[in-house]
């Protein structure tokens, strides 16, 4: 042998990558093959789950966890939890509705006052993480039961009740909900605009991670920060940064809730942080950090979407969605540790 073949074998930088090692070591892969799964049992189980409708449904089902699923996503990939994203929901939701209404002002500016508020939650997530050395549960967590407060507490001190008043009735409000809630009419089936809100959010990320420096920095704070730190990422901005994502996520979520119904429960969102974490980790995300993928937390959602609405389809009893949400979160945790070991036993 040669050695200029010696060379060759010892670069793994120069060997060719095979097709099946590229698809092995893809972090959505076996959520992939759980969707599949889901999917073609759902089609057996329940007669109407193929129906073009149905399909819509699923789609809306899915986007409303996708929306928030993918900032979660990209967080995890830093090494980072926000235990706060469910509520912040509301309080998106809540500061647009109030803000309007009491201001008497146009809802566009109530919009923008509440994405302010969310990207300030966001970044006081980040900051008080990088500034106290505290584990991001604990600040989230607080962060959480000071949202669930003030949402309630607030509420009631302005409107006197645990719900806002409508603002259906005032000016900007057909506008914002062609924007946050409207439905479009394609081959005769209603899809609501939030589905191309998540895949836009889907594809931005996406570029994010895979196309620019940021996204280098996500996976390597998620890694080792310290290490990442050591050769000049900016672990701070980029801690910062990533809870800003959830907060902006959080935003257009709650502008749907609101222009939806154009009243709010300031009870709401309480638990969905848990199913926005559980998509991404059914869609490849590592509880430690450091890998996942975009694509895998809407493949993650997807999931979400159809599991509920099929179970519906399939005229079973609702109460089962939590044991088969588990059993996936479990099974698709399984199969993406091993998934992950082939990868790297074929590299």
């Amino acid at each position: 042998m040669s050695a200029g073949t010696d060379l060759a074998a010892a670069d793994e930088r120069i060997l060719q990558t095979s097709p099946l090692r590229k698809l092995l070591a893809r972090p959505e892969l076996g959520s992939v093959v759980g969707a599949i799964a889901v999917f073609v049992f759902f089609a057996f189980f329940a007669d109407s789950f193929l129906r073009a409708t149905s399909l819509s449904t699923v789609l809306y089902a899915a986007s409303t966890i996708g929306i928030m699923a993918v900032p979660v996503a990209l967080l995890m990939i830093g090494g980072e939890f926000d235990l706060s994203a469910g509520v912040m929901v509301t309080s998106s939701a809540l500061v647009s509705s109030m803000f309007s209404y009491q201001m008497t002002a146009n809802v566009w500016v109530g919009v923008g006052v509440s994405l302010l508020v969310t990207l300030a939650i966001g970044a006081f997530n980040g900051f008080m993480l990088t500034r106290t050395k505290l584990p991001s549960f604990i600040i989230t967590l607080g962060t959480f039961l000071m949202l669930t407060g003030l949402n309630l507490g607030f509420t009631k001190l302005i409107d006197g009740t645990v719900s806002t008043k409508t603002i259906a009735d005032m000016e900007g409000f057909p506008s914002a909900r062609e924007v946050f809630a409207s439905t479009l009419t394609i081959g005769g089936v209603g899809f609501k605009v939030t589905i191309l809100w998540w895949l836009a959010l889907v594809a931005v990320a996406s570029w994010i991670l895979l196309r620019t420096r940021a996204g280098n920095w996500i996976f390597a704070v998620g890694g080792n920060k310290d290490a990442a730190r050591a050769v000049g990422v900016p672990v701070t901005k980029t801690r910062i940064g990533l809870y800003m994502g959830v907060g902006f996520g959080a935003w257009i979520s709650g502008q749907h809730l609101l222009f939806s119904y154009d009243v709010v429960q300031s009870g709401e969102g309480v638990g969905n942080e848990l199913i926005y974490i559980i998509a991404a980790v059914i869609g490849g995300c590592l509880i430690t950090g450091g890998y996942g993928s975009a694509v895998g937390s809407a493949v993650g959602a997807f999931i979400f979407g159809m599991t509920s609405k099929g179970i519906v389809f399939a005229e079973w009893n609702p109460d089962w969605f939590k044991f088969f949400l588990g059993a996936m979160l479990l099974l698709a945790t399984l199969l993406n540790a091993w998934v992950r070991k082939r990868a790297e036993a074929t590299k």
